[in-house]
């Protein structure tokens, strides 16, 4: 292979780019073809590209049409090689070809061809520099001919953005000036990329460039007044990302004024509104400027009514994000204002749900401690974990576990009085006929020993550590 390889690379002037992307391209479009085939066959064109610099222009679009699937595959290591490939091709070739290539599909009727033809773009921009592209950029998010010319230029931007990160930051003005039209253009999917890509920017530029985004605040705000669905979670996405950027003053008004829109979208029964919402919540709450009666007051009724329901627990995006949000309002309230109102929950019957609860509690009390737990919030948890810990049915206990184990380790000396009652469950489990609730039992001792040790419970844990020894013969 090394010696293919090196001969290919060598003579690649020789053969010419004609002979040689004829017999590689269609290799790459075959459909039995394996990761490590793929990985050898990207290597050779990338050798052949450095070699054939300029030669390689009348064959752009050939390549492109096999390389830009590449750049949305599910495996991220395709992702890669299609990204290195394209932006290889672009120092090859130049821009101009570049741009004369992939101009007619960025109008075209396919989505999916105008979506691999953003990603290709961002590369480009990626590999040649931002500057180089913001005239064409220009013209093609303010096209009068299409819509569909004027969405995949912006979306180009929300690409440019993702891939680029912090990168963005000296032309940030230039971009914001480029897309903004587009949050009042007449077509709902052009508005919505627009703020779809706003939101990217102000997340590559996080914490800076707060003045860039001056133009976008009022029709962000306006829009968000007047639409509804898909383009309101859109726009709402945007704010939750730019209000992170300002000075606490102005981020305290702007989160109480969303947040009144964001309270009545709680009820929303659309997912990805679920999810964007959770997020904008999230963000709005870490601003320095918000204050805790506020959330406490105005949020979080609402807030426990509508998202704290069995039915979040089921979808694993939905989990992710109402676990952050929730951890998140703690930070900001107070450890027992949130757990109080979630620890009646552990004993719930469904099993997800105890989990995400769980899992809850155990991320606010490592982030905050155990300091403002009362006396009767400590028995409800500790009762509720019980429950939880022995109820639990499923192949998965790393989530009971660590919360079990963090929680007694952060009451610390608070346990001795519950040390009995759990050691009791621990030995009647060790002695059940299923060999997972045995495994589970003892896990539990290791990340109870350190506690017990502390109590001064000796007698427990000597205790414990003889009913180890004697069942470790029965176990293989």
């Amino acid at each position: 292979r090394k010696t293919a390889l090196r001969q290919l690379s060598e003579k690649a002037t020789l053969f010419g780019a004609g002979p040689l992307f004829d017999q590689i391209l269609p290799l790459l479009m075959a459909p039995t073809l394996e990761d490590q085939e793929r990985h050898l066959l990207v290597k050779v064109i990338d050798r052949i590209l450095y070699k054939l610099d300029d030669k390689v222009r009348p064959y752009v679009h050939k390549i492109l049409v096999v390389i830009e699937p590449l750049l949305i595959d599910e495996d991220y290591y395709a992702r890669v090689e299609g990204r290195e490939i394209i932006a290889n091709l672009s120092k090859a070739a130049g821009l101009a070809t570049m741009i004369s290539t992939m101009r007619p599909d960025i109008d075209n009727l396919d989505e999916y061809v105008r979506n691999t033809t953003a990603r290709a773009f961002s590369v480009v921009a990626s590999s040649l520099g931002i500057p180089s592209l913001l005239p064409f950029l220009k013209a093609v998010c303010q096209s009068k001919k299409s819509w569909q010319a004027r969405h995949t230029g912006i979306k180009i931007l929300q690409q440019i953005a993702i891939l680029m990160g912090c990168a963005v930051l000296p032309h940030l003005k230039s971009l914001v000036d480029i897309l903004h039209h587009g949050l009042v253009d007449e077509q709902s999917k052009v508005r919505t990329i627009c703020a779809l890509s706003l939101a990217a920017l102000a997340e590559a530029a996080h914490p800076y460039g707060i003045e860039s985004f001056d133009v976008v605040l009022r029709p962000l705000w306006k829009g968000v007044r007047s639409h509804r669905g898909k383009v309101l979670a859109s726009f709402l996405k945007a704010i939750g990302y730019i209000i992170p950027l300002m000075d606490s003053g102005y981020a305290n008004y702007y989160t109480r004024e969303v947040m009144q829109i964001l309270i009545r979208e709680f009820a929303s029964p659309d997912e990805e509104m679920k999810k964007i919402v959770l997020k904008v919540v999230k963000q709005c709450v870490a601003t320095e400027g918000v204050e805790a009666s506020y959330v406490q007051i105005e949020i979080l009724p609402d807030f426990f009514r509508q998202f704290w329901i069995r039915r979040m627990a089921l979808d694993r995006r939905n989990y992710r994000q109402l676990v952050d949000t929730t951890v998140e309002l703690a930070n900001k309230v107070g450890s027992s204002e949130i757990i109080g109102r979630i620890v009646e929950d552990l004993k719930d019957e469904s099993e997800p749900y105890r989990k995400m609860v769980m899992e809850t509690i155990e991320n606010i009390v490592s982030n905050l401690g155990a300091s403002d737990i009362d006396v009767r919030l400590e028995e409800l948890l500790i009762d509720g974990i019980l429950y939880s810990f022995q109820e639990q049915t499923g192949e998965d206990s790393f989530t009971m576990l660590n919360g079990f184990g963090t929680v007694v380790n952060s009451l610390g000396a608070r346990v001795k009085p519950y040390l009995p009652q759990i050691c009791g469950i621990i030995k009647w489990r060790l002695n059940n006929k299923t060999a997972r609730i045995r495994q589970q039992a003892s896990d539990l001792i290791s990340r109870i020993a350190v506690v017990m040790k502390k109590c001064n419970e000796d007698q427990l844990l000597g205790h414990l550590g003889v009913v180890l020894y004697e069942y470790l013969g029965e176990e293989y």
